[in-house]
């Protein structure tokens, strides 16, 4: 095999269906690079990467490492050993500033090659894997000691620590105000630099930094998930994300206050609807990639009728299917995408679409001179670590004891950062022990903590 690097790209899709078709692929020259590695891509669903952001990012980290063993040592992906470890740590961690990255994108294309490897292994490709891993023990039931799974020695401690970037309060409103909305700092409007859809941009903020949703799952929601005309009904409404929508399959309820209900009610009764009447005129189902026709689905549906027979149960529609799923009338003329979130012609607004939102309402937040950069994923780091203080400001004050030792400080707020846990949906409660670092001291409740939020949001009037 030519071990050079300079043909060694990376093609992010390939002709299957469903998340397979996301499946990276390392070409050489045009061709596969290596039979068993694309073997392994194609295994990768079935071995804990369930979502297309995962696998591309999985690609790309063994992409970099492919070069780097062609380029700088010489060899293929099978002939790695810990001498090249060694060597891609001194190229990835101690390299001059401008190519250095961070230790937490370090970590992450570790696990990337530690699962490699491992595969390799059971496969018999290799004899031993590259990397050198040591037992770690923790206490079990009873005070004993229990090994658990060798930690990789090329794992740097506490990198995830400094991961966590949020926006106090007072910076989202500018954000929202200035850069999403395109107002003057003083709150009027600016003659012809006013966003056309910054009361949506707007909205699509308030709900990530109320509920602490990710980028796709708050992108694919459905309309008939958004209750519509009971507003004063319930005081926050709770919305399931199946288990497709969510990061690992686990599913979980998101809490939308209400507040927020008559904000996404006006949403979709004028601005939405202006663009779902743009979609039928201009045939707009032409313009999606396999449209799924549907007839209307009811609010909070389990399973969506496929116009021609059939159903789909929502449980396993992924995020990439949502965003093709079209509402058909009863005759079957198509008439509108079934997402939330629309364009001015009623496309799907897309996750990276978002992305570049945000990135351009930066921009005018910075030629404002309001020194502030936002990622839709600060708004849930913001997000979690105000609801955390919040309700550690609650258990405070029910214990009322003081904090003492960081030991005495981890059990008093045990039961909040569970609570903050189920709402972020993360998988372990070690991921969301990080925003202990980042508290800021608020209210108190669940309530309380997302009406703090939205009170300091210009726009919506106390209930």
């Amino acid at each position: 095999m030519d071990t050079s690097d300079t043909s060694i790209v990376i093609q992010e899709r390939r002709a299957a269906d469903g998340l397979d078709s996301y499946i990276p692929m390392i070409l050489q020259g045009g061709e596969i690079y290596d039979p068993d590695l694309d073997r392994y891509f194609l295994d990768l669903p079935l071995n804990g990467a369930r979502s297309r952001h995962s696998l591309r990012a999985h690609g790309y980290d063994v992409l970099v490492w492919v070069r780097f063993l062609a380029s700088a040592r010489g060899k293929s992906v099978w002939q790695a050993d810990t001498d090249d470890v060694s060597a891609y740590h001194r190229a990835r961690r101690r390299s001059d500033a401008e190519f250095r990255v961070s230790a937490s994108t370090w970590n992450r294309a570790i696990a990337s090659l530690d699962k490699l490897y491992r595969w390799a292994e059971r496969e018999g490709l290799i004899e031993r894997t590259p990397f050198t891993h040591r037992q770690v023990w923790r206490s079990s039931h009873g005070g004993r000691r229990a090994a658990v799974t060798g930690r990789n020695d090329a794992y740097e401690r506490a990198a995830r620590r400094s991961d966590v970037r949020f926006i106090d309060l007072t910076d989202y409103r500018a954000f929202r105000e200035v850069g999403l909305r395109g107002l003057t700092i003083e709150g009027t409007e600016r003659p012809g630099a006013r966003d056309r859809n910054g009361a949506r941009n707007a909205l699509f903020a308030d709900l990530l930094v109320t509920t602490g949703l990710r980028l796709e799952e708050a992108s694919h929601l459905l309309t008939a998930q958004i209750p519509v005309g009971d507003a004063r009904a319930e005081r926050q409404r709770r919305v399931e994300l199946p288990a497709a929508l969510t990061k690992g399959d686990r599913g979980r309820s998101m809490l939308l206050p209400r507040r927020l209900l008559p904000v996404f009610d006006a949403y979709i009764a004028v601005e939405r609807a202006e663009a779902v009447a743009k979609f039928a005129r201009r045939r707009g189902w032409e313009a999606i990639d396999r449209p799924i026709f549907i007839h209307c689905p009811s609010f909070g549906p389990s399973a969506l009728h496929l116009v021609g027979g059939g159903t789909m149960d929502m449980e396993v529609v992924t995020p990439d299917e949502r965003a093709r799923l079209v509402i058909c009338d009863d005759d079957g003329t198509p008439c509108e995408a079934a997402v939330l979130w629309l364009t001015e012609v009623g496309q799907p607004v897309l996750p990276n679409s978002w992305e570049a939102i945000f990135a351009r309402a930066s921009r005018r937040c910075t030629d404002a001179g309001i020194p502030v950069r936002v990622s839709p994923h600060q708004l849930r780091h913001s997000f979690a670590v105000h609801m955390l203080a919040m309700l550690i400001q609650r258990r405070l004050a029910e214990a009322a004891a003081p904090v003492g030792t960081m030991d005495g400080y981890r059990q008093l707020v045990g039961d909040p950062l569970q609570q903050v846990q189920r709402l972020l949906g993360h998988s372990s409660l070690a991921t969301t022990s990080i925003y202990l670092d980042h508290l800021a001291t608020r209210a108190d409740t669940v309530d309380a903590a997302v009406e703090e939020l939205l009170a300091l949001v210009p726009g919506y009037l106390p209930s």
